[in-house]
């Protein structure tokens, strides 16, 4: 079956970076949109960034446009989360998903994902 480990996150200062990692175990890589969304207490889950397998597509929100990449090695089956220029209000539990099959990662909603992540804290201080 598919599933995600995630490894990364910590806390940093406001400025600071970390970087994500999301490894994919199981079949079918290909035409899948693997990405990350955050969740902070007492709010939503909300997309951050996508890229499609099969390098089609991708996907940022404009909160982290500038910021944040999302980057893919193909032959690890790992989507990595490079987070450069942290801000306090980036704070969240940082879940990795992927869905179904699929030709375009947008809408970056939490009802297309399949499988999640354990998720990982980041927590940037100020």
């Amino acid at each position: 079956q598919v599933g995600l480990e995630q490894s990364g996150g910590g806390q940093v200062q406001a400025g600071g970076s970390l970087r994500l990692s999301c490894l994919y175990t199981g079949y079918s890589y290909r035409n899948r949109c693997m990405g990350w969304f955050r969740q902070a207490p007492g709010k939503e889950r909300e997309g951050v960034a996508g890229i499609y397998t099969s390098d089609r597509s991708g996907f940022i929100d404009d909160s982290v446009k500038g910021r944040f990449t999302i980057s893919q090695d193909y032959d690890l089956k790992t989507v990595y989360l490079q987070m450069n220029s942290l801000e306090p209000d980036d704070s969240a539990i940082y879940y990795c998903a992927v869905t179904d099959l699929a030709e375009l990662c947008a809408p970056m909603v939490p009802t297309r994902q399949r499988y999640w992540g354990q998720g990982a804290q980041v927590t940037v201080s100020s």
